[in-house]
């Protein structure tokens, strides 16, 4: 039997010191989360948007693209209009543009991706301290900015106002988030909510955002700075504002994906929620391009967040030197091109070309995954494909006993190792004489490995599996009256109890 051949013998020549440590990696036929996708902030420098400037996007979205990035956020800025120029960083009191994403926006949707906005503030006249800046400033004093409770019924008109700018000028917004960061007091752009507010303010308005009009949009939490679970549970515990919410979300800083995170999944999972981590930079405060090991590290924050739930991980700016495009910028050079992609864009790659669309499998492993552990894993089924992940941080790498819940019969590893070929990437095959469900692969140090194996259309396991799977039960209008032809937005309920809010086209 040479099932492993061609890999042993690529992996040769990228090292040849492999441990004695082993692993052993159980994947289970139960599946968990779907994964809607993996994206980026349309935005570098101080939230500025790239205007005219659509290379980034090119480079970084679509199927076709290198790296397969289908989800758009950018800011959903305190204005009006839309139609005016964007202000020196600072000058919050003058309403900038919502054109600035308009040229990206329209490239992601084109190659089939998913735009979302995000207000970092309201309009100043619907605050309590009368302007977008959050408060935390030398001429603000202690006034804490925040939503006045009589403008409450402004604020979904509002985002409106920017869904009809938005489609007037060509691009279907998919969803739009309530606040970015409403338990972080800042100088710049913001406004603070408690979750008892965000509570009040979609339980009783939220019925406002017209999503007939605008394609079923669909509203997204406020994203807390550390996916404080309090903000997301106060709204899924009530059954008027659960009704009115789709996606939960929020941002890392301070907290893990293992923690906060792991923990607002569990109740959005129990009523068909999405969960998506909105906002996060891994190494953005080093004055240098990030090394190796931090490229592993972000790999592992990307693990984290699939094992504790996550549909859906947006990462911060696309263009900086600690992202996925270089600025051009001398003092992070050489290795900082202006628009070209860097290591870390092929370290994201790895999930949002083969993970997105898939479901994952449960786990188990004789190393389990906690905070940026030595060796993290993960597997996904997509159609006939079974994707296993593989991260090893350590300097002398391991074997790994791999057991699968069904027979594979051909198989592709995509390896980085951090000195491989320029794109940090290399695809081999894995020949497998007959069909298997266990395996034993060498994992080299300090690696990132995709594993994506054919299954075997024989194993009745992949039937049983499709079996499991959560099924749309039927369809009811937003009054509970059931549909027996749905149209327009409407409640998809499945077999397991669980429901969602969706928009039918006639």
């Amino acid at each position: 039997m040479r099932h492993f051949l061609a890999t042993i013998l690529l992996l040769a020549a990228v090292t040849t010191t492999y441990a004695a440590d082993k692993v052993m990696v159980t994947v289970k036929n139960e599946p968990l989360q779907k994964v809607t996708g993996f994206g980026a902030a349309c935005c570098d420098g101080a939230m500025c948007p790239f205007g005219t400037d659509t290379k980034p996007v090119e480079l970084l979205y679509g199927p076709l693209s290198k790296v397969g990035l289908n989800i758009m956020r950018m800011e959903i800025s305190p204005n009006f209009v839309g139609d005016v120029v964007v202000p020196e960083w600072g000058n919050w009191d003058t309403p900038y543009d919502w054109k600035g994403s308009l040229p990206s926006a329209k490239i992601v949707k084109q190659r089939g991706g998913i735009v979302f906005g995000t207000p970092w503030s309201p309009p100043g006249e619907y605050k309590t301290n009368g302007t977008a800046q959050g408060g935390n400033a030398d001429d603000q004093g202690n006034q804490r900015g925040q939503l006045r409770t009589d403008c409450y019924d402004k604020f979904f008109p509002w985002l409106n106002t920017f869904l009809e700018y938005m489609k007037s000028n060509g691009v279907n917004v998919d969803a739009v988030s309530i606040q970015n960061e409403p338990d972080w007091w800042v100088s710049y752009s913001g406004c603070l909510y408690t979750p008892q507010q965000q509570l009040t303010l979609v339980k009783n308005y939220a019925h406002m955002l017209d999503r007939e009009k605008y394609n079923g949009v669909r509203l997204i939490s406020a994203e807390p700075l550390g996916f404080d679970p309090s903000y997301s549970n106060m709204l899924l515990n009530d059954a008027v504002a659960r009704d009115q919410i789709d996606i939960i979300a929020g941002h890392l800083y301070g907290h893990p994906p293992l923690v906060n995170m792991k923990s607002a999944a569990q109740l959005a999972e129990k009523y068909g929620k999405e969960v998506w981590m909105t906002e996060h930079s891994v190494t953005d405060n080093i004055d240098r391009l990030p090394n190796w090991h931090e490229q592993l590290i972000f790999a592992e924050e990307l693990n984290e967040c699939m094992q504790a739930g996550c549909t859906g991980y947006i990462y911060w700016y696309m263009r900086a030197h600690w992202a996925f495009v270089g600025t051009g910028e001398s003092k992070y050079n050489p290795g900082n091109t202006k628009n070209t992609l860097l290591p870390r864009a092929y370290v994201m790659s790895h999930f949002s070309k083969y993970v997105t669309g898939s479901t994952r499998l449960k786990t188990t492993s004789t190393i389990p995954t906690t905070t940026n552990a030595m060796f993290e894993h993960s597997a996904y089924i997509k159609g006939d494909s079974l994707i296993v992940m593989a991260i090893d941080t350590t300097k002398n790498g391991r074997e790994m006993l791999l057991k699968l819940p069904f027979k594979v019969k051909s198989g592709m590893q995509l390896l980085s190792t951090g000195n491989g070929t320029a794109e940090l990437c290399q695809k081999q095959t894995i020949e497998i004489d007959e069909p298997v469900n266990q395996l034993t692969i060498p994992i080299p140090p300090r690696s990132l490995s995709t594993f994506v194996f054919m299954i075997d259309d024989e194993s009745a396991s992949i039937k049983e599996l499709e079996a499991t799977e959560n099924k749309v039960k039927a369809y009811y209008d937003l009054h509970g009256r059931r549909l027996e032809s749905p149209h327009g937005l409407c409640i998809e309920k499945y077999t397991d109890g669980s429901s969602k809010k969706v928009f039918i086209k006639n």
